[in-house]
């Protein structure tokens, strides 16, 4: 966020966050893998510092960011941006007549009659995704044994939309030992889309840890108004088969500034009404990145993957208990000062 910048700001400035702990490579700051959910500015502002910054080897994004810069419309300069490097990516790709190597990497997710057009002549079919999918590698590396990616979304018939309605989905698995910990990831879609993943997915790929609330805690998850209807009604249905998706422990979390007791008709997310719903069906708690544990002075909502399961990392006081305590995990409140994660480094 643009107001970041301001020391006096509770907004949390990311890149500069990120740059600290990211692993090194040639003396580099070093990211494995970005992937864009849509070219929405919320969703990409600061991308062209980032590019500048750090090494970032692969890209993952939606067809939609081509089609819209083909047809004109008003992309931000930070998807702008993202379009000339992916862009970039594509030419090299098709260039190397396959995997192009690290800092040049691309994987397109999701389906459109744009990757017919010349340009793509000779795009890899193995550097393309779409739903129903399973990823197992990242940069090129199979983690197979630690990382799961199955991806919901986009559709492809969905390309001509609202941006929104292009937003990449995913269910991220991590896994260490016999411990798992499951991520809903559903980018800015609405309950019409959602709607759709429930009907169309198996019950295993839709089960969930950690639930990124939709939209920034938007309401449009769950509150609809159909075709000949006056005003939109909550769709019961979508509420319950997300709650029966959860698993114990489980957590909403809602990136979002913090969440009004309630709303003016019009208003953007975060809804006080979405809240009211995730909160009826979450195992455990509900938890809004701007307000976490102090509104004055946010900290990072952390979790922990481990041989002992999944854990919140700094429970609340507020928090139901949860089956997997921080302490049988063997964590600490206190984030590593080296940083570890999956593949390339990553661990």
């Amino acid at each position: 966020m643009a107001k970041s910048e301001d020391d006096d700001d509770t907004a949390w400035p990311v890149i500069d966050e990120l740059i600290e702990i990211l692993p090194t490579l040639d003396n580099e700051p070093f990211l494995s893998t970005f992937a864009l959910t849509h070219p929405d500015l919320d969703h990409c502002q600061g991308f062209e510092d980032l590019n500048d910054r750090v090494f970032i080897s692969e890209l993952w994004m939606s067809p939609r960011t081509f089609r819209e810069f083909r047809e004109n419309e008003n992309l931000c300069d930070d998807a702008q941006a993202f379009h000339d490097e992916a862009m970039r990516r594509v030419k090299a790709t098709i260039s190397a007549g396959g995997d192009p190597g690290r800092g040049d990497r691309i994987r397109i997710i999701g389906y459109d009659d744009l990757l017919q057009e010349p340009e793509f002549k000779g795009f890899p079919e193995e550097m393309l995704s779409i739903p129903g999918e399973t990823i197992t590698t990242l940069d090129s590396e199979d983690l197979s044994e630690v990382f799961e990616a199955f991806v919901h979304a986009p559709f492809k018939d969905d390309s001509f939309g609202d941006r929104n309605d292009c937003s990449l989905a995913f269910q991220i698995s991590l896994y260490k030992g016999g411990g798992v910990g499951q991520a809903l990831l559903m980018g800015d879609l609405k309950y019409p889309i959602i709607r759709r993943i429930f009907d169309s997915s198996k019950t295993n790929t839709l089960a969930w840890n950690v639930l990124l609330a939709p939209h920034h805690c938007s309401k449009a998850v769950m509150y609809w108004k159909d075709d000949g209807d006056d005003e939109e009604t909550l769709k019961l249905d979508i509420v319950r088969d997300i709650g029966n998706a959860a698993c114990d422990p489980g957590y909403v979390v809602s990136s979002s500034e913090p969440i009004p007791a309630s709303n003016q008709p019009g208003d953007n997310p975060p809804h006080a009404k979405a809240k009211q719903q995730y909160q009826r069906i979450v195992p455990n708690e509900f938890l809004c990145t701007h307000e976490h544990k102090n509104q004055d002075d946010p900290e990072p909502i952390i979790f922990e993957v481990s041989e002992a399961g999944f854990a919140y990392v700094g429970q609340s006081e507020s928090s139901k208990p949860m089956s997997n305590t921080l302490e049988s995990a063997g964590g600490n409140a206190i984030p590593p000062a080296t940083a570890v994660g999956f593949g390339s480094g990553f661990q």
